[in-house]
């Protein structure tokens, strides 16, 4: 690769690229434009492109060009001021984590960095980018895939095709790990057969977070272990495998050879961002086993203390799953991997419980195993994977399994248009939303979103002709697309990944009412749609057809318009142009969804099914709910009803709401849900309260938990030994007998005084809690929102049986029950249900 000499004057110019700061910097921005207007639009906002295309006599005229050498000074200031500058973390609980490691599968942080496919990697990237600017000592892992995702575009049927551009590392914003000496780093990673998987490490530099990004196309390797890193998700089970095993242990590796080079502190919380980089946890038992002498079970509880898991699936189907043979020849006495003996890998896959497979390793369940604390990522979903894994802990309710919910956030700088910045801030400078009456009025707030309507009905026009173009239509055929989409319409946005359940047809269940919609003479819809499927999901493709010929329909075509190659550009003109943001998956199958947020936070209305975000944040004045028909079996039915609602709540509410403008053509009750919704979600929505919440309520106490147990490695040898003693104890650990001197009719107010006796066998009352849970009885006899009051040990009897006393105040009327159980308790558990052990009263 031959690349540009910069003048000394613009060699700054290189660190801007280099920093993906850019990317949400729009100042930055601004500078690259400056170097070259057509050219910047020629390759698409892309400045390594940029430097790579420009003149030696552009560079050489912008060399002597004093104000732009000053702009280029002040960004470069602006840089160096950001990364080193003391920020919110800096100010952290002192037992917050000197670093967090982070894996994820994929990285959205760029369109010019094409490691992404869905919301999956768009929430890594802004988890990083939130780091970034919270001041967060994270390092990013992930893989570096030579074809990323698919390019997407349309045959003249209709039907989705995929292409797949190769992704040249030096013509990235990439720098090569590298030692001391310059030598390039590899890590390595066994194989079956004594093969080896070498890789690559390259670093992409997003603000203050370093980003490593592993790549097995090296000339070391195989023809196989070569395309281990050939593109996102695609392949065969096995293929998935082997970069689950390059993620999770290659990149253990690989932030380790990281922190040595560079004298970054060591991570001691490590953040598994789904199933796939799971084994991340194998490796660092491993190296707890290898380096550091401990047993197995010691180096696990190491492991699981300073780990934390995120799931991001509603639905058994999205989660990964290996057959046992094949861990067998990767983790057996042939493979050269994590050195761990193979049955006490499969155990931690093992779906061991109540209608689970025998035959089949689960990596979300091994996620849950290797990590002390876990979360969905939205409230509605933390309920969802509490009931999809309930078979983990037997012996408790849903509601007290130990994972948790953080709900996602966006990164705004990178989502938010700067005319809606540019509103917050004067919004903010005149005492905020709720009282800024005068400094942003009505009319400031409904010309910025006209603004931004225009420009996407440019950007739509100008994608449409490309697509047409490339279905094959010739541009004498295209003199209509002019007249696609129209500022002043009601503009209705629908872009997401296309697997069945998001439902992308679901709007088309009754073609006549909607063509009524969108042509009405008085009140007009216009809507845009996007979205990728899956390129093995051919149900996935037939819905997008459908769309597509749905829209090629010259009656509708000006009013509705499917846009191929949904990515990161296009959703930085999609969402501010939209008044209205429509999400009508089949609930509960929604983890979160963030493209809502994004809308919201760019002054457009959410109109969707109360799944993930939207159930808990949806106050009934911040947009629209779309009724769900959930407890309907007949699946074409409840897609029948819910599809009428929608039209409804369209018909009768949205558009006459959107269209009743005053004498100034201002919708003033429009605009009044505009102000609420950002105000009463701005803050909300936010990737920064979002990675506010995963610091004090996952990482610290992770660290703390980490420390505790790492610090000479006592604690976690008498933490599993005292394990292995309350398991082999526990068969004969009971509630004997619960006495109660209350009467069965009490009032409220009075206090339930309670005495059980239980056996403990070779446990002591500082082994267990005994428990009081009590709440509520609900019509089939059930405790409903159990509450847990602690007993204390009263007197101990003869044969390791005690007395164990306690107290629960009645406060609510109506019927009350309640049970007694045992549960295990140390000062090292982070839940008394992560043994998954109880004793119920009979």
């Amino acid at each position: 690769m031959v690349r540009t000499v910069l003048p000394e004057q613009l060699e700054p110019l290189g660190e801007l690229v280099t920093n993906l700061r850019w990317s949400w910097h729009q100042p930055t921005q601004e500078l690259f434009e400056a170097v070259d207007h057509e050219l910047w639009e020629r390759v698409g906002h892309d400045p390594v492109r940029l430097l790579g295309e420009i003149s030696p006599d552009r560079l050489a005229e912008l060399a002597a060009d004093q104000a732009f050498l000053g702009r280029v000074r002040a960004a470069h200031d602006d840089l160096r001021h950001y990364l080193s500058e003391p920020r919110w973390y800096q100010d952290a609980d002192h037992e917050a984590p000197a670093a967090v490691a982070y894996f994820s599968p994929e990285f959205g942080i760029t369109h010019v960095l094409p490691q992404y496919s869905g919301g999956l990697g768009i929430l890594a990237g802004d988890h990083l980018k939130a780091a970034s600017d919270l001041g967060v000592p994270m390092i990013g892992v992930g893989l570096l895939y030579r074809h990323g995702y698919f390019v997407q575009s349309l045959s003249r049927e209709g039907w989705q095709q995929e292409r797949y551009p190769v992704v040249d590392p030096d013509n990235l914003p990439l720098t090569r790990l590298r030692h001391h000496d310059g030598e390039p780093v590899r890590v390595e990673v066994g194989m079956p057969e004594g093969r080896t998987l070498g890789a690559a490490v390259w670093v992409a530099q997003v603000g203050r977070v370093p980003l490593l990004l592993l790549d097995s196309s090296i000339e070391e390797n195989g023809p196989i272990e070569r395309d281990v890193t050939d593109r996102l998700y695609g392949g065969t089970g096995e293929h998935r495998l082997r970069q689950e095993l390059l993620l999770g242990i290659g990149g253990v590796r690989a932030v380790r050879v990281y922190c040595d080079i560079t004298g970054t502190p060591p991570p001691d919380v490590f953040h598994t961002n789904e199933g796939h980089a799971g084994f991340l946890g194998l490796e660092r038992i491993r190296e707890l086993i290898d380096d550091h002498g401990l047993g197995y079970e010691a180096a696990l509880e190491c492991a699981r203390a300073g780990t934390v898991f995120t799931t991001h699936t509603p639905v058994p189907a999205g989660i990964d799953r290996f057959p046992v043979e094949l861990m067998r020849q990767y983790f057996g006495p042939d493979a050269t991997g994590p050195g761990l003996p193979v049955e006490q890998v499969l155990a931690l896959g093992s779906e061991d419980y109540e209608g689970g497979d025998p035959d089949v390793f689960n990596m979300a369940v091994m996620g849950l195993r290797l990590a002390q604390r876990s979360n969905g990522v939205s409230r509605l979903h933390g309920d969802v994977s509490r009931s999809m894994f309930a078979g983990l802990w037997p012996s408790f309710d849903e509601h007290e399994l130990p994972i948790g919910s953080i709900t996602n956030g966006v990164h705004a700088p990178t989502w938010v248009a700067p005319e809606v910045l540019h509103l917050e801030e004067k919004a903010i400078s005149g005492g905020g939303w709720k009282s800024a009456t005068t400094t942003v009025s009505d009319g400031d707030i409904w010309a910025v979103k006209h603004t931004l309507r225009e420009r996407l009905v440019t950007e739509a026009r100008r994608r449409l002709r490309v697509s047409w173009r490339t279905r094959g239509a010739s541009d004498a055929e295209l003199g209509w697309i002019d007249d696609v989409l129209d500022p002043g319409v009601l503009t209705i946005g629908f872009a997401r990944r296309v697997p069945s359940y998001k439902r992308l047809t679901l709007m088309l269940r009754d073609p006549g009412r909607l063509k009524a919609l969108l042509l009405d003479p008085e009140r007009p819809v216009q809507i845009v749609i996007a979205g990728k499927a899956h390129p093995a999901d051919d149900g996935g493709k037939q819905l997008i057809q459908q769309m597509v010929r749905f829209a090629d329909d010259p009656e509708v075509r000006r009013r509705i318009v499917f846009l191929p190659d949904y990515g990161i550009g296009m959703a930085q003109a999609l969402y501010p142009g939209c008044d209205v943001w429509l999400n009508n998956p089949l609930r509960p199958y929604e983890a979160c969804g963030t493209s809502g947020m994004k809308a919201a936070l760019n002054g457009a209305l959410n109109l969707s099914v109360r799944d993930g975000w939207w159930d808990e944040w949806y106050d009934g004045s911040n947009g629209w709910a779309i009724p769900s028909a959930e407890g309907v079996t007949d699946t074409d039915h409840r897609d029948d009803l819910e599809a009428a609602a929608l039209y409804d709540l369209i018909e009768n509410e949205v558009a006459p709401r959107f269209y009743d403008v005053d004498a100034e053509g201002i919708p003033r009750r429009w605009v009044e849900l505009l102000r609420h919704t950002l105000t009463s979600l701005g803050p909300k929505v936010q990737a920064t309260r979002m990675l506010r919440e995963y610091v004090d309520d996952l990482y610290t106490p992770a660290a703390a938990a980490g420390r505790r147990l790492n610090a000479d490695y006592a604690g976690a040898v008498s933490l599993a030994g005292w394990k292995e003693r309350v398991r082999a104890a526990w068969p004969d650990v009971t509630v004997q007998h619960v006495e109660s001197a209350t009467a069965d009719a009490v009032e409220r107010g009075q206090t339930l005084r309670l005495r059980a006796f239980v056996a403990l066998g070779a446990l002591t009352p500082d082994d267990v809690d005994v428990q009081v849970v009590h709440g509520r009885v609900d019509e089939s006899d059930a405790l409903r929102d159990p509450e847990v009051a602690a007993m204390r040990a009263a007197e101990e009897l003869d044969g390791g049986t005690y007395r164990f006393e306690g107290e629960v105040h009645l406060d609510r009327p109506g019927a009350f029950g309640y049970t007694v159980r045992i549960v295990p308790r140390h000062a090292l558990l982070a839940d008394g249900a992560e043994m998954g052990l109880a004793a119920l009263a009979g």
